[in-house]
């Protein structure tokens, strides 16, 4: 038998237990910025432990980070030594890769947002699974960095519609490792970049 306990509380609960900590963050935030909720919470300890609630706290500010473009909360969620485990080739590493990364898709997909559609938080693990849905309006820029002569793809509104899987390492309240993958291969249809 487990020695995990599952948990799944009301968002009145969860955001209960966030609210508490929102006072210990470690990095305040300039302007109160509505998280974003899992829509389905799984836990091995009780929301209301403080650290629980600092570990669900991070993951809420980097969704929302990804959901609306805000760096202060990509700030406030990331440590100052965070390192990114999956880094896709061209990002930069640490906290300027997703700053830049979320950027360069805002850019392509204006209105793109996500939802928590399931968080599992175990020890200093936090797992999410985040649904990101959009249009294509804006302009891709295609290519690594270094490339003299990126290539831009123009977007004509085109839904986007694709999920991604995050694993955190929390440490002191902020995420200090993540490995992530995404649906590149749905994303990219969508974007035009690959023949469905």
């Amino acid at each position: 038998m487990s020695k995990f306990l599952s948990h799944r509380y009301p968002r009145t609960l969860f955001a209960a237990g966030a609210l508490i900590l929102a006072g210990s963050a470690p990095t305040a935030l300039a302007a109160p910025v509505p998280l974003l909720e899992p829509l389905t919470l799984i836990t091995d300890t009780p929301v209301a432990d403080a650290r629980t609630a600092a570990r669900i706290l991070a993951a809420r500010r980097y969704a929302s980070f990804w959901s609306t473009g805000d760096a202060a909360l990509a700030q406030a969620a990331l440590a100052p030594d965070f390192t990114d485990r999956t880094l896709p080739a061209g990002r930069a590493q640490g906290t300027q890769g997703p700053l830049l990364a979320s950027a360069t898709m805002r850019k392509a997909i204006p209105d793109l947002h996500c939802e928590i559609e399931q968080m599992i938080v175990a020890g200093d693990r936090v797992v999410v699974h985040l649904h990101f849905r959009g249009h294509f309006s804006g302009v891709l820029q295609n290519g690594a960095p270094q490339d003299s002569r990126p290539k831009q793809t123009q977007g004509h509104g085109q839904a986007i519609d694709f999920i991604a899987t995050d694993i955190y390492r929390i440490k002191d309240g902020r995420i200090a490792d993540n490995w992530h993958i995404e649906d590149n291969l749905t994303l990219f249809q969508q974007l035009g970049l690959v023949a469905q």
